[in-house]
């Protein structure tokens, strides 16, 4: 008997890939089982946080407009029209949907059984990797021209090379699990299962897999009385089991799980089940490896109720920076991202401290982060430095609302360090009465300090001049970006002492091109990386952008492909500079990731010929851009 509807939905589809690569019949089988939804115009078919359905989805007519959520606002993304499918997250993982599903006008949307479906993936190589595709590079369709490499992701400035990050990453996985032999009796299995709190183990025969048993057999073949607990574990064991080699990668670990319908893999020696056995990945470890990626790290943050939560996204940090270095993704993509994070954490930590306080701000204020962080160049965990800006209020209310600030920021720095951000040494923080002040007051500081240079001491203070927005008011900040411009402003005798300062460490070359190293104290014979190669270019970067009043900059990288813009007759050095720069970053980032430390000290016996060929080659743009600033600021007689 002829069915219609299927029909119609099967002459739909086969116009749109992955569907195209289906034989008719086929298709119509699916189509049989497919449920058509017709929704109005805001009509919601899916929230972000929702369960997974147990459908994905085909646009038939109309249009879904796909949106994350930006603090309180939805921000549109992407939209679905004829033929577009999306709601593709439950074939590939197991949490809930990141984005949020609306009708834009009245739409006719085919909604299509998962585990109908399943089967016709696993039999055919097309449709598999067309929604494995599609789902890792965050498109709702990977052969579409127009939208080719599309992010539909969390937070819209990550682009398509992040996603490649999270999916093609190698997976982390249990190594040496737990294992049991086909003569092992249920009940006892049972009970290592239940004292190791895993949900499987692999049956093996002399070390090499033959079968596993997970809680679904224990519950579908046990718990129903089909089999005995009493039973040798053989008899309820699924075999054979699915091997894999080592170093899977996420993507590569969703497509067997997918193909073969398992929810574990056995890792062996070679990928055999003819090997022995060295790990077991799970679903959850599948699901554990998407949860480091930013936007999911970015929520999580925005959700944070205590300190410890903001510290588990911190720890997750490291993994996506290791993981984003191993994979030779460009530092200024990790820097952008790491430092939306670090800012994310920052501004929940405020608001929990805000909580906190017995009322809420009595002034409007301004939080910024100042240094590295104001740059959003911290990746790794080094000491916290950061200041509040409030309004001017009357003369009378001043000290209390000051107080407040103080206070306020206190809890926030606290916050901060239990998270692993060290309180600063020389106390650049909120929480000092010097770096909490009015609006009037910063003002009145910075003019001091550009006016009055060596009076003031303004080479013990330029980290100031690095800050960014945090939380609060950002008007308040824009006022003072506003006086440091106009101070600032042909003032020769400030950028004559800022100059000479930003030339204090030549490149860190001796005489015949050997390392300039520390000559004592704890750390003898090691190359102050930081101190003698990188903030000879920070320096550079800010006293040549403040002298062309570039506002709201403070990246050292992005500095410089400004100033290239700005200054073509100079654009060479410049961009030398910004490359020199992110590639002495790695290397301070590769070393305090490998030793746990801030990666300041680099011990030159440990590195390679071909790697202390690359410092040196990257000192060279130090010395052209001080030949810059002794030019532009008529520096000769001050060096």
């Amino acid at each position: 008997m002829k069915n219609p509807i299927a029909e119609r939905i099967t002459d739909f589809l086969k116009h749109y890939p992955p569907f195209s690569s289906l034989e008719y019949s086929k298709l119509l089988e699916i189509a049989k089982t497919c449920r058509v939804l017709y929704l109005e115009k805001n009509q919601t078919l899916f929230k972000i946080n929702d369960p997974t359905h147990a459908f994905f989805y085909v646009v038939a007519s109309g249009a879904i407009g796909l949106s994350v959520t930006s603090d309180t606002d939805d921000v549109l993304i992407d939209k679905c029209d004829e033929g577009d499918i999306l709601g593709l997250r439950p074939f590939f993982a197991k949490n809930n949907y990141l984005m949020t599903a609306k009708a834009r006008e009245e739409s006719i949307v085919y909604a299509i059984p998962i585990e109908t479906f399943k089967p016709y993936v696993a039999e055919n190589p097309a449709v598999l990797s067309f929604l494995l595709e599609s789902f890792a590079s965050n498109t709702r369709n990977p052969y579409d021209k127009n939208n080719k490499g599309k992010l539909i992701s969390e937070n819209v400035i990550y682009n398509d090379q992040n996603a490649e990050i999270q999916y093609y990453q190698p997976i982390k996985y249990t190594r040496n699990p737990i294992t049991a032999t086909p003569v092992d009796i249920v009940k006892f299995v049972a009970q290592t299962m239940a004292s190791s709190k895993i949900g499987s183990i692999i049956i093996h025969e002399d070390r090499k897999p033959i079968g596993i048993v997970t809680d679904k057999d224990l519950r579908s073949k046990i718990a129903t009385g089909l089999y005995s607990i009493d039973v040798t574990i053989d008899k309820i064991m699924s075999s054979p089991v699915i091997t894999v080699a080592d170093n899977l990668s996420i993507a590569e670990a969703q497509i067997m799980m997918l193909k073969h319908n398992v929810s574990h893999l056995c890792v062996t020696k070679d990928g055999t089940n003819d090997s022995e056995i060295t790990g077991i990945i799970t679903e959850h470890d599948i699901v554990v490896a998407q949860a480091n990626n930013p936007g999911v790290l970015l929520k999580q943050s925005k959700r944070a109720q205590k300190s410890a939560d903001l510290k588990e996204v911190r720890e997750k940090l490291v993994d996506l920076i290791q993981h984003s270095l191993d994979k030779n993704v460009p530092i200024n993509h990790i820097t952008s991202i790491v430092g939306e994070i670090n800012l994310a954490i920052t501004k929940r930590a405020i608001e929990l401290a805000i909580k906190k306080m017995d009322t809420l701000p009595p002034a409007q204020f301004a939080w910024i982060n100042i240094g590295s962080q104001g740059r959003k160049e911290q990746l790794l965990l080094t000491d916290q430095d950061n200041a509040i800006v409030f309004e001017d209020v009357e003369e009378e209310k001043y000290d209390a609302v000051k107080n407040y600030f103080i206070d306020l920021a206190e809890k926030v720095t606290r916050t901060l360090n239990k998270i692993g951000y060290e309180y600063c040494p020389n106390q650049m923080m909120a929480s000092n009465p010097l770096w909490c002040k009015s609006v009037s007051d910063w003002q009145h500081q910075f003019k001091g300090w550009i006016n009055a240079p060596a009076e003031k001491g303004v080479l013990n203070n330029t980290i100031f001049f690095d800050y960014d927005f945090v939380y609060g008011n950002e008007d308040l900040v824009d006022t003072i970006s506003t006086t440091i411009v106009e101070e600032t402003d042909k003032n020769e005798l400030f950028f004559a002492y800022l100059g000479a300062d930003a030339l204090k460490n030549p490149p860190p070359l001796g005489f015949f091109r050997q390392f300039l190293v520390e000559n004592d104290g704890e750390h003898k014979d090691t190359f102050d990386l930081k101190g003698r190669a990188l903030m000879p270019l920070i320096d550079a970067a800010r006293i040549l952008s403040l002298s062309k009043g570039i506002k709201n900059i403070s990246n050292t990288i992005s500095r410089y492909s400004k100033l290239a813009e700005l200054e073509p007759q100079n654009a060479t050095i410049y961009e030398s500079c910004a490359d020199a720069f992110a590639e002495l970053l790695k290397f301070r980032t590769e070393e305090g990731l490998k030793n746990e430390t801030d990666g300041r000290y680099l011990n030159l016996t440990e590195l390679s010929k071909l790697d202390k060929v690359k410092l040196k080659n990257d000192f060279q743009p130090i010395n052209d851009i001080q030949e810059v600033i002794k030019n532009k600021f008529q520096l000769t007689y001050f060096t």
